[in-house]
C-alpha cells in the first residue's frame, strides 16, 4: 500500500513510545519502574465519577453537537471567566478529544505550506509533528538551564520573519516545568505588537503551579486578547487523561468555526459521557482534590529535586509547575537516547530522553508517581551513572 508523503514523515511520540516499551517489558515480568509517562498516578475524583454515571444512567449517549453540549461550553466559559478573566461566547469556544486533538485541528485550520511556527525548545514531543504534517515550518528557539528554559523578548524577535504565523507558548511547560510570570509575558507581548501572528497557549498545566501564580497568555492585553488561542482540558488537573477532554477558546470565532467544520468532517463530537462529567471537572467541585494533587506533586518534586542533584554528574533546576525534571546529563554524556536506552536495559528505569524534546543532554523524569518509586528510581539512575 503506497501511504502519502506526509504520514511518512511523521514520526511516533517518543513518550508514548517509551511508556509502551516499559509496559511490554513489564507484561515478560522485568521490575521496570516507569518515570516516563505524562499522566497523575491519582484516580479521577469521584464527583466527576458519578456525574458520568448519571448520564450513562439517564441515556445521556447519543450524538450531540459537534463543537460540544451547550452546558459544557458555558461551563467553559464560565472557568475562563473564574480562574483567567476571560470573557468568551459560546460560538468562540469547541471542545475536542483531549488537548491535543484542539492542537491538531488548530495547526490544520492555521498553517499550510510557506508558514513558519515558533517553538521554543526543549518542547513537548508533539508541537513540531504537528506543524511538518500541517505542511509548515518550525522555528525553534534555544532555551537551556542559565534561562529557566524561558526564551527571552530579543530571541522572539530574532526568530520572527515574514513568513512567521504562529509562536507556540506552554506555561506550565512540558518537560520544564517552566512557568511565565506576568512581567515575562507582557515583554513578550510588546514583541508581537504590530503583526498578525497567532499565539497557541497551551495551558494544560495550569492548575499544577508551585511557585507564584499562574498567568493566562491571553490576560495580558487587549492585544494578546485578540490574537491567542487558549487550549487548555482537564487531563492533568483531574486525572481526566483517558476520558479525552480539551477544549479551545479564541476571539476569533470563524477559526473556531472553521475548527468545528474539520471536526465535523473527522471525529464529530466527543465521548457525550465525557462531556456531563467534564462540566464537575471545570465548575470548581474537584477544586479541593486539585488542591491534594498539587500539594503532593510539590512535595514529591521537593525531594526528587534534592536526591538528583545529590548524584554525581547529575543537575536539575526545581521546576515551578508541571510534574516533569528536565534533568541534566552533559557531564556524563550528550546522548540521551542512548543513556535513556541502556538505563532501561541494565537498570529498568524507564525516563524520556531529551532529544525526544528538542534539547539534548537532558532526560525527562515524571514524578507523577508515588515516592517509594522516585526514591528506588533515583537509585537505581545513580548506581547506573557511577558505571556508565
Amino acid at each position: 500500500m503506497q501511504l502519502t508523503d506526509r504520514i511518512n514523515t511523521l514520526s511516533e511520540s517518543i513518550t508514548i513510545a517509551v511508556t509502551a516499551l516499559a509496559q511490554e517489558l513489564r507484561a515478560q515480568g522485568k521490575d521496570v519502574l516507569g518515570f516516563s509517562a505524562g499522566e497523575p498516578d491519582f484516580g479521577t475524583p469521584r464527583i466527576i465519577k458519578v456525574a458520568a454515571i448519571a448520564a450513562i444512567e439517564s441515556d445521556k449517549t447519543r450524538y450531540t453537537a459537534v463543537d460540544g453540549i451547550p452546558e459544557l461550553k458555558q461551563a467553559v466559559i464560565d472557568k475562563l471567566k473564574r480562574d483567567n478573566g476571560l470573557s468568551y461566547e459560546m460560538n468562540q469556544v469547541i471542545v475536542n478529544n483531549g488537548a491535543k486533538h484542539s492542537l491538531f485541528n488548530l495547526f490544520q485550520a492555521t498553517i499550510q505550506a510557506g508558514d513558519e511556527v515558533i517553538i521554543p525548545a526543549p518542547y513537548w514531543v508533539t508541537y513540531p509533528e504537528l506543524v511538518k504534517y500541517s505542511g509548515g515550518t518550525t522555528i525553534e528557539i534555544m532555551t537551556d538551564d542559565a534561562s529557566g528554559f524561558k526564551i527571552t523578548p530579543q530571541q522572539l524577535r530574532d526568530a520572527i520573519t515574514p513568513r512567521t504565523k504562529m509562536l507556540v507558548l506552554t506555561t506550565p511547560s512540558n518537560p520544564t516545568g517552566a512557568v511565565y510570570s506576568r512581567s515575562e509575558l507582557e515583554a513578550l507581548a510588546d514583541v508581537l505588537i504590530g503583526t498578525d501572528i497567532i499565539v497557541a497557549s497551551d495551558e494544560m498545566y495550569e492548575k499544577l503551579v508551585y511557585k507564584g501564580e499562574f498567568i493566562s497568555a491571553a490576560a495580558i492585553s487587549e492585544d494578546m486578547f485578540q490574537r491567542t488561542v487558549t487550549i487548555n482540558g482537564l487531563s492533568k488537573s483531574v486525572a481526566m487523561t483517558g476520558w479525552r477532554f480539551g477544549y479551545m477558546a479564541s476571539a476569533d470565532a470563524e477559526m473556531i468555526k472553521a475548527t468545528k467544520k474539520l471536526q465535523s468532517q473527522s471525529t464529530s463530537n466527543i465521548n457525550s459521557i465525557t462531556q456531563y462529567a467534564a462540566i464537575k471537572g471545570l465548575d470548581g467541585s474537584a477544586d479541593d482534590e486539585i488542591e491534594m494533587m498539587r500539594q503532593a506533586f510539590m512535595k514529591r518534586r521537593d525531594e526528587a529535586v534534592e536526591r538528583f542533584n545529590a548524584v554525581d554528574g547529575l543537575s536539575v533546576l526545581s521546576p515551578d509547575g508541571a510534574f516533569y525534571l528536565y534533568v541534566n546529563i552533559k557531564a556524563v554524556t550528550d546522548d540521551s537516547l542512548t543513556f535513556c536506552k541502556r538505563l532501561l536495559e541494565e537498570k529498568e528505569v524507564a525516563v524520556v530522553p531529551g532529544v525526544g524534546f528538542g534539547l539534548d543532554g537532558y532526560f525527562r523524569f515524571s514524578f507523577a508517581t508515588d515516592i517509594e518509586k522516585i526514591r528506588e528510581g533515583i537509585g537505581r539512575i545513580e548506581a547506573f551513572i557511577k558505571n556508565y
